[in-house]
């Protein structure tokens, strides 16, 4: 008798019932290794189906269209915590990565060549309309923020000034520590996989407050892994 195909991914010689629980665990944040254990699956079943929801997520991650409002940008690094002794912007084997939060809304997190205004500025311009207010610390690649039409406001970490008023990048902060902290449980990524994973980070901060399984679960009803 003919098996039927599976619903929420096609091609795949699990039970519909048996990916449900994968997709529990994986939406209460479970590793690989964990699940299967849990589930009893191959551990290289689950990997697959994990990097399939990731790269789902990931298309799911990405802001639609530029947006009006109030922002805030920030740099971090991504990586070991020292490099041939130094540290912060400009480490030797750390990924750069820039973030864009909207205040009341969503962040969204590109994974940069490095963080020079060249390279940051496409990016806000990309995603943030003029007029909008933008926030940030005092890096020198934010100079020309006020040319491109927006309202620039600046915290100097260096000067130990963190806020004031409702100058500051809070919001954006508090995102790099919870991908660091949620990353730091995979033991090292490789670069072929980190994008994934930052984007999933992404995508679970937007999602911090809502039935992630619910979502996931109609996504894949809607449009099933391939």
């Amino acid at each position: 008798m003919h098996k039927p195909q599976n619903k929420y991914c096609r091609g795949t010689h699990i039970s519909e019932r048996k990916f449900r629980d994968v997709l529990r665990y994986f939406s209460a944040d479970q590793t690989a290794s964990m699940t299967a254990q849990f589930t009893g699956l191959n551990r290289n079943t689950v990997n697959r189906l994990y990097r399939m929801l990731r790269i789902r997520l990931g298309e799911l991650s990405s802001w639609k269209h530029p947006e009006t409002g109030v922002f805030e940008v920030d740099e971090s690094y991504f990586g070991a915590r020292r490099v041939r002794g130094k540290r912060g912007r400009g480490a030797a084997g750390k990924t750069p990565v820039f973030g864009l939060l909207k205040r009341g809304g969503e962040v969204s997190v590109t994974v940069v060549p490095n963080c020079s205004r060249e390279a940051l500025m496409p990016i806000i311009k990309g995603n943030v309309l003029e007029g909008s207010t933008v926030h940030s610390d005092g890096w020198k690649s934010y100079d020309g923020l006020i040319l491109n039409g927006y309202d620039h406001y600046r915290v100097y970490h260096s000067h130990n000034e963190f806020a004031r008023g409702k100058c500051h990048v809070n919001g954006i902060e508090s995102f790099w520590s919870y991908a660091k902290r949620r990353l730091s449980k995979f033991n090292g990524l490789t670069d072929e996989y980190f994008h994934l994973h930052l984007k999933e980070s992404e995508w679970r901060w937007n999602n911090r407050r809502n039935d992630i399984y619910g979502i996931l679960l109609k996504e894949l009803r809607e449009r099933p892994l391939n």
